[in-house]
């Protein structure tokens, strides 16, 4: 391995992840929105019906009573403007304008309507509570309830009677309020899920990629490796290159195996398997191998990461070094396994900025940061190249689950 892996790979590494996603914008489109939309609608028409009830029984002039109709629909508009999802994330000075239009659109026709105009009152005491901060919204939400004690005692009605009234504007405020929240909450549940689905979608396509990257990668140098050695031999020792031949299509199948299980989920992978094969590997390839194997028990997620990483070193040093000499050891000490992979074959001065410079390494660190380890690699004074992975042998959910299956047997009998 050498310096290409180690930066093109992180950089890569770092543009694969997913892009930042902008908090979802609620939308009155979604199926799960549109019941408690209608719900909302619903109660805005049903609190404009009293109203226009109320001025028609009045016995108001015609003149006065097409007014009244007239101004309960920009009334109406205006509450439906701010009952929409997003309402409050809205400019603040065109809340401040709205809010001051639909003030002085129920203020001055109570002057000419009375208490029959009271109900639009709580549109206003709704749409307080929606587009306003906290502080000031239940403030100014208490001071239009209690303006509505004016007209009735205008009226020389009684403060019980008056206090009715005021009440008849503090609840539909309430009203219009919790169902506006209700529909932008059930709207942002929606988008929020859909949202879920799709970074999980993005999630599985990158681990797909990777496990892709990991098997093939080795895989595929192997078998070039292979191949290489058999049109080296076939003049002169065909009976070693038909063996090496067996060997790429055991290999070859092997490969194929591997992306199967990769597409369908989780596979596991043998750390001592993945040593022995390097070892082959790399002997093949003239290169002289020294192994220090010490491994005890292992979390197979733990030992398919770290036979993952030992394979994705492997494939580097064949890919991008001149190595004569390789070094691996795995020992596991104080619940902790180390796998150690150096080679003399790095090139400090070599770097790949290829489009395909590969992003193993970059792959590698976020396997061992999920593990609660670590991944380290980089040129040494003397030329060469060294990684290492560490990771805990055992995690917490995989001891328990063994302990689980020792204890409790599936049929019920003693282990």
């Amino acid at each position: 391995m050498d310096s290409h892996d180690r930066s093109g790979g992180a950089d890569e590494s770092r543009g694969s992840r997913p892009e930042a996603v902008a908090p979802p914008s609620p939308s009155i489109g979604l199926p799960v929105s549109r019941p408690a939309r209608a719900l909302l609608v619903a109660a805005l028409l049903g609190y404009a019906l009293l109203t226009t009830t109320g001025i028609l029984s009045a016995g108001m002039p015609p003149t006065a009573e097409a007014i009244s109709l007239l101004l309960l629909l920009p009334v109406l508009a205006l509450q439906l403007l701010h009952s929409a999802p997003g309402g409050s994330r809205a400019p603040l000075p065109r809340r401040c304008l709205t809010l001051a239009l639909q003030a002085l659109l129920t203020y001055l026709p109570v002057v000419v309507f009375g208490t029959y105009w009271e109900t639009m009152a709580g549109y206003l005491a709704g749409s307080l509570l929606l587009l306003l901060p906290p502080r000031a919204a239940w403030p100014l939400y208490a001071a239009v309830g209690l303006s509505m004690l004016v007209p009735p005692l205008l009226d020389a009605r009684t403060v019980v009677e008056s206090a009715a009234f005021s009440h008849t504007t503090l609840l539909p405020g309430l009203v219009l309020y919790g169902l506006a929240r209700l529909t932008e909450l059930a709207t942002h549940l929606h988008t929020t899920r859909a949202e879920l689905a799709r970074r999980a979608v993005t999630g599985e396509r990158l681990r797909f990629a990777r496990d892709l990257h990991d098997l093939l990668g080795f895989s595929l140098s192997s078998i070039a490796l292979k191949s290489e050695l058999i049109h080296h031999l076939i003049p002169t020792h065909p009976q070693r290159a038909m063996e090496e031949a067996g060997e790429v299509l055991t290999i070859a199948g092997q490969s194929l195996a591997d992306v199967r299980r990769a597409a369908v989920g989780y596979r596991t992978l043998s750390l001592r398997q993945e040593i022995r094969t390097a070892q082959t590997m790399l002997g093949a390839a003239g290169i002289d191998v020294r192994v220090r194997v010490e491994l005890a028990a292992l979390s197979p997620h733990v030992e398919t990461e770290l036979a993952t990483t030992l394979r994705e070193a492997v494939t580097n040093l064949l890919r991008h070094s001149k190595a004569r000499r390789c070094a691996i050891e795995a020992v596991q000490q104080d619940g902790l396994v180390r796998l150690v992979v150096e080679n003399d074959g790095a090139d400090p001065a070599h770097h790949n900025t290829g489009p395909h410079s590969g992003n193993g390494l970059g792959n590698l660190h976020t396997r061992m940061t999920a593990l609660g380890g670590r991944l380290e690699s980089g040129p040494g004074e003397d030329g060469t190249f060294r990684l290492l992975a560490e990771a805990p042998a055992m995690r917490t959910a995989d001891a328990c689950a063994e302990l689980k299956e020792i204890t409790f047997p599936p049929n019920g009998s003693a282990a």
